[in-house]
Order: structure tokens, then C-alpha cells, then sequence
């Protein structure tokens, strides 16, 4: 019995389910700009062949949404919209 949790009424709602992203071998080091980045361009990849909706591309989209930072998102999300991102998807 947690007397803590059981003090305040419980595991408030909004952390309740809370799920951070799993360790990935291919990046061990506290720096996670890389498998942020990596996380985006395989989620975009999965999606354009196999479809947003695809457990996989679910999966990459959820890491890298927990990882990455908004800002860098939303400017991602522009480059593709126009044409111009870096990254090959």
C-alpha cells in the first residue's frame, strides 16, 4: 500500500496512463536529438506505405511526440507541407 498516493486520493488523472518512450539500443546516450529525428522520418516513411492508421507508424508517431520538442514538430510539419524538408521520406 503506497500511504503517499492514498494521502492526495489517488494517481491524479493526467499521469495516470502516462508512458514514456522505451529505450532504444541504437541510441544509448542521453542526447535524443538524433532518435527524435529518426523516430519522425520512420513514422512519415511508414505512413506513406503503409498508412497512418498501421500499428508500426502509430508507434513511431507516439515516440517521437514524447521525445521531440513541439517547436521542432510544427517546423517539420511546415518544411514537408512545402516541399522543402531535408529529410528523404
Amino acid at each position: 500500500i503506497n500511504t503517499a498516493t492514498m494521502a492526495y486520493g489517488g494517481i491524479p488523472k493526467d499521469i495516470e496512463n502516462y508512458v514514456s518512450a522505451p529505450y532504444d539500443p541504437r541510441f544509448p546516450n542521453t542526447n535524443q536529438t538524433r532518435n527524435c529525428y529518426q523516430n519522425f522520418i520512420d513514422f512519415h516513411r511508414c505512413k506513406k506505405v503503409r498508412g497512418e492508421d498501421f500499428e508500426a507508424c502509430k508507434y513511431f508517431k507516439r515516440i517521437y511526440t514524447i521525445i521531440c520538442p513541439n517547436a521542432w514538430i510544427e517546423k517539420w510539419d511546415e518544411q514537408i507541407a512545402e516541399g522543402r524538408f531535408a529529410g528523404k521520406i
